[in-house]
């Protein structure tokens, strides 16, 4: 059984899955902190699914990009958990997740998240044949840049993520469509069946070295850096 989380967004989500099956969901957005829902949400799923601790045999958890403070409490609370429970710890880029909202609809996924200043985190996934190959390198991007980069796909492109409301009428100017409300944002239930597909390849991640993927710095981090003479 796999633990998933996410809290790369203003939305709290976590999950429980066994290989493709998805056994529980839980995605709320309160005006609570993800640092005081996030453990009480976890332990009422788990509860309600019927799953004891003794029963997860790995855990994964939305790396980023996203909201930093919430993807430094997501991370720490699964890599404590990973470590104490003994089980392996699964990274999931936060923009991966996102396209495997539309795995298995014959489309390219284009994952949106705003990055500030005029700027947004994208990559392009296929979604077809049941799996989420990347064709686009996630990167920061003006969105001007990111509708340039997927002019003349062969499929159509479907955005999400909490950017594509943002510039809806930019992307819909060209040819863009926007995914169905329910599938923009980042669920936990798509972190779980990302997070397989690695496992099934053995792969995974040392709890005491795995970090955040922020793509750039936070803006505290460049002022700081301005202030003291390092820019």
């Amino acid at each position: 059984m796999l633990l998933a989380i996410d809290t790369s967004s203003l939305i709290l989500s976590c999950a429980l899955a066994k290989e493709d099956t998805l056994i529980s969901e839980w995605t709320v957005q309160r005006k609570l902190t993800h640092s005081e829902q996030l453990i009480p949400h976890i332990d009422e799923m788990m509860k309600d699914a019927g799953v004891l601790r003794e029963d997860i045999t790995a855990v994964a958890c939305s790396i980023g990009p996203g909201s930093f403070t919430g993807l430094r409490i997501g991370l720490t609370s699964a890599k404590m958990m990973s470590y104490l429970w003994k089980v392996p710890l699964i990274g999931v880029d936060t923009l991966e997740a996102l396209a495997w909202n539309l795995c298995g609809g014959y489309v390219y996924a284009l994952p949106l998240m705003d990055a500030q200043r005029g700027h947004v985190y994208a990559a392009l996934y296929n979604t077809s044949h049941m799996r989420v190959i990347q064709e686009e390198a996630e990167g920061v991007f003006l969105i001007e840049e990111v509708i340039e980069k997927v002019k003349g796909s062969l499929l159509p492109v479907v955005a999400m993520g909490e950017a594509a409301e943002k510039y809806a009428d930019k992307l819909k100017e060209a040819g863009i469509l926007l995914a169905p409300q329910t599938m923009r944002c980042c669920r936990a239930g798509s972190v779980a069946m990302a997070a397989w597909q690695k496992l099934k390849k053995n792969e995974s991640s040392n709890p005491l070295t795995m970090v955040p993927n922020y793509i750039r710095r936070s803006e505290a981090e460049v002022q700081w850096e301005k202030r003291h003479g390092k820019v």
